[in-house]
């Protein structure tokens, strides 16, 4: 799917990725967006940022509600350091700006494309010291209570888990949680870990500093 609000661009991508085998879905803002997901099968979408109606931050903001969503690359000539990092930081999996190079995102769509979700294992449950999963429910429990996650909170959590007494590095973190091949600049997983140490109180995961984070509950 490629969303944007010029008409040029949406024909532009669409002509160039229709030529490389994709099928296109085009949309002009995030809410066109939004409804066009409901009702085809898309695996990747294009999103620009600067929209009428909805734009991308806030397409992005409801497709973290959604149960499943494809992954998203934005596409925007917005230069802002602190746009790119609320793009990722809700879930988009890369950050290309505007004027791109169409060998380039072609080469990025392919690598997106390509990658394939992990099969769901029998077990519903992770457990870990005081804390305990639901993987279906995207829910963890404690001591102290239970706490609705959101979407990389929760993905965040549970590799940590599944990697029990393993220093995870951030690169390692930046490349299975969010899809990144390269360190954003921005401090996503530190944020992140933030978080769910606000909403799991005395969360048994520990900063290695200037490497990265070891869930060590037994």
């Amino acid at each position: 799917m490629v969303v944007d609000d010029e008409d040029r661009v949406r024909t532009f991508l669409g002509r160039s990725l229709v030529s490389q085998g994709h099928s296109v879905v085009p949309a002009a803002d995030g809410r066109e967006a939004l409804g066009l997901l409901a009702e085809n099968d898309v695996d990747l979408v294009l999103l620009d940022l600067v929209m009428p109606v909805m734009n991308g931050l806030q397409c992005l903001s409801e497709l973290q509600e959604r149960q499943t969503s494809p992954p998203v690359i934005v596409l925007s000539g917005v230069s802002d350091v602190a746009a790119r990092v609320q793009a990722l930081d809700r879930g988009a999996v890369d950050f290309v700006g505007k004027p791109f190079h169409m060998s380039e995102l072609i080469a990025r769509t392919r690598r997106h494309l390509a990658v394939v979700p992990q099969p769901r294992t029998a077990e519903r449950y992770l457990q870990g010291g005081d804390i305990r999963l639901d993987l279906d429910r995207r829910r963890a429990s404690s001591a102290q209570g239970e706490a609705v996650l959101a979407e990389r909170e929760f993905s965040l959590l549970a590799h940590l888990m599944r990697r029990r007494g393993d220093v995870c590095r951030k690169d390692e973190l930046l490349h299975d949680v969010w899809g990144l091949d390269f360190d954003p600049g921005s401090n996503v997983v530190e944020v992140c870990v933030r978080r769910l140490r606000n909403k799991l109180a005395d969360l048994p995961v520990e900063t290695v500093r200037g490497v990265g984070y070891c869930f060590y509950g037994d």
